[in-house]
């Protein structure tokens, strides 16, 4: 079985408080199961409940081991490790990859550098766990025992990856921090920057790079996308920022012939009431058109592949 847990789903910071309980506060962390093996992508702060209930539960048949897959080092999706109970234990083995965007920088230095005691009462030396750390560009991974990852880079503003875990014919996507592919090159005749040449490769270039995201996605069983906007909050202002809108996402997984899009990162500011209008919005706007299931993240949540 194949399936994912939902421990955070935000986007930017964390938001507690009595308007997000409950779509939940915590930054990105999902929790993936291939049977009982565990994969868990992004040290956001929903890896705090996380590791507790690692060790409420999983600790009592035998020492924690994971594979930890980070789709980038901004700080939402990492900030949670130094919270993370399992790291204390001798016991613990993790295995953690991900993109690093500066290369005179190592993935366990960006990590490690939240242990030091300028932020932390614990330093990175001090942590019992046996933690492994491995950078990793787009590429697929055999990681036995017929689990499968490939990676694909997406659009954001630092080295991005989406990960697609594949188990016993089922697959899993994750495609966040990311948007469309843009033409960076002027296209506009009078601008004095404009060049024919170079307008015209920035739109194939940008064409490929988006039939490659479908490609990425085809018949995905899940597909955890970006959704911080809407497209009447997506303007212009906001490009280049490496976050989709809810349109994109449903068009481009209903092109990709997904069973269930899951709407993820969301705004700071978006507040239960309104998330669950959106998601009562767009269940109504693709009504009859499409046998894809559209859901809105929720802390907690758990989803069968």
């Amino acid at each position: 079985m194949l399936s994912v847990r939902i421990w955070g789903d935000r986007g930017s910071i964390p938001c507690p408080g009595n308007k997000t309980v409950v779509f939940g506060g915590n930054t990105a962390c999902l929790e993936i199961r291939a049977d009982e093996r565990l994969i868990i992508v992004d040290l956001g702060t929903g890896i705090k409940p996380l590791g507790d209930w690692l060790i409420a539960n999983d600790f009592k048949k035998g020492p924690i081991e994971a594979d930890i897959f980070i789709t980038h080092t901004h700080w939402d999706h990492i900030m949670g490790f130094p919270m993370f109970t399992p790291i204390f234990l001798p016991t613990t083995k993790l295995r953690i990859q991900g993109p690093v965007s500066y290369e005179d920088e190592t993935l366990e230095s960006i990590i490690g550098n939240q242990l030091s005691y300028r932020y932390w009462p614990v330093r990175l030396t001090e942590l019992s766990a046996h933690i492994e750390y491995g950078k990793i560009k787009e590429t697929v991974i055999d990681m036995g025992g017929g689990l499968q990852v490939s990676t694909k880079y997406l659009n954001h503003p630092i080295l991005c990856l989406g990960y697609r875990f594949e188990y016993q014919g089922k697959s899993i996507v994750t495609a966040y921090d990311t948007e469309p592919f843009w033409n960076v090159f002027p296209t506009d005749v009078r601008d004095p920057h404009y060049n024919e040449d170079a307008a015209r490769e920035g739109e194939e270039a940008a064409r490929e790079e988006n039939e490659k995201m479908l490609r990425f996605f085809y018949k995905a069983d899940i597909l955890i996308h970006d959704c911080q906007y809407t497209a009447k909050e997506y303007d212009p202002s906001k490009l280049g920022w490496g976050h989709s809108s809810y349109e994109h996402a449903i068009i481009a997984a209903n092109k990709a012939r997904v069973k269930k899009l899951i709407c993820f990162h969301h705004d700071p500011n978006r507040t239960d009431k309104k998330l669950m209008n959106l998601e009562n919005h767009y269940r109504r706007c693709v009504q009859g058109k499409t046998s894809m299931e559209i859901i809105i993240a929720q802390e907690g949540m758990v989803i069968e592949a």
